[in-house]
């Protein structure tokens, strides 16, 4: 498959053809002044995500940042701190590669972020774009046909997580990957006659503070409209790599 996970870490590597792409899913940028709002009052941990950022750009060695969505965290236009979060991240990081953001329900005001940033960085809607071989979207809406005609297709939006318990009643909840065959139908069905290509990857939120979807505990609804229908087979793995198997089984 042409993305692979980090080890250890909720963020991929895209081979795309002629560039490889460090992709991270649901930044969440900003999202401890909504925390503080609610009475939850956690340090801002923005200087920490962006150092994380920047060290996996430097591991990977990638050619371009891709964010799959919800860079952003506030729904409307962002407040002062999380602006400067935003401005701070993607200008550090357009010094060094090219970046793109792939549109969340979240980044309604990403775009007069980014407009102060000189062209730096490229913004697109929605339904995603696609980079060579491999489609982006968000997973909020339907992907469109040229990010579903990729031979490989990365969404984000569920936060998927798993719940695990060991035998004497221990329980944990950790991030999750969640990969497999993408299922033509739903894609079919929505868009009409439509060529979709093979695999479907479902990326964990990078943002550690963000709630999830469990996706192996009964009556947890997927938020996609194309989820769970649209993955065939899907399996899921932690971030450390391990292979849990059919998420349904787990």
């Amino acid at each position: 498959m042409s993305v692979e996970p980090v080890p250890e870490e909720p963020a991929a590597v895209a081979d795309c053809g002629e560039e490889r792409a460090l992709v991270l899913a649901d930044y969440h940028a900003g999202l401890e002044v909504a925390l503080r709002r609610d009475g939850v009052e956690v340090r801002s941990r923005a200087a920490d995500r962006r150092e994380r950022t920047r060290r996996l750009l430097a591991r990977t060695g990638a050619d371009r940042v891709v964010f799959l969505g919800d860079l952003a965290n506030a729904i409307g236009s962002p407040g002062r701190e999380e602006r400067d979060e935003l401005e701070d991240l993607l200008s550090a990081l357009a010094a060094r590669v090219p970046v793109t953001v792939v549109k969340g329900n979240h980044d309604g005001g990403v775009d007069a972020v980014v407009d102060d940033l000189d062209g730096a960085v490229d913004v697109t809607d929605g339904p995603g774009t696609r980079i060579g071989s491999v489609g982006f979207a968000h997973g909020h809406t339907w992907p469109s046909r040229a990010v579903l005609s990729a031979p490989t297709v990365c969404v984000a939006h569920e936060h998927p997580t798993v719940r695990l318990e060991d035998e004497v009643g221990g329980r944990r909840v950790e991030r999750a990957w969640l990969r497999g065959r993408i299922d033509p139908a739903p894609f079919v069905e929505h868009h009409g006659d439509i060529a979709v290509g093979s695999d479907l990857v479902v990326f964990p939120a990078f943002n550690e503070l963000t709630g999830g979807t469990w996706v192996n505990v009964d009556g947890q609804g997927f938020l996609s409209p194309f989820l769970p229908e649209g993955l065939a087979d899907g399996e899921a793995y932690l971030l450390d790599g391990t292979r849990l198997g059919d998420y349904r089984r787990i």
